[in-house]
């Protein structure tokens, strides 16, 4: 997945600013998600993706570039 394509996912959301969305933001320092934010967030990013996010995962996806990461390493 782009970055393009995350940011506006994260945007669509979190309703978020584009502009807040960089690889070194927080999703909950710098973008205020909460953890039902969190939640929609990880359902609409295995949507998008076709893949399953394990809530094990969860506590280690804390920036948008840990997503990115996550999701480049898990995509078919």
């Amino acid at each position: 997945m782009k970055f393009e394509q995350l940011r506006d996912i994260i945007v669509d959301t979190l309703g978020c600013d584009a502009e807040a969305v960089t690889p070194e933001a927080s999703l909950t320092n710098d973008l205020a998600a909460d953890s039902l934010a969190i939640m929609e967030l990880v359902m609409a990013l295995e949507e998008a993706a076709g893949i399953k996010i394990d809530d094990s995962e969860l506590p280690g996806l804390k920036t948008v570039a840990d997503i990115a990461a996550y999701l480049e390493a898990h995509q078919q």
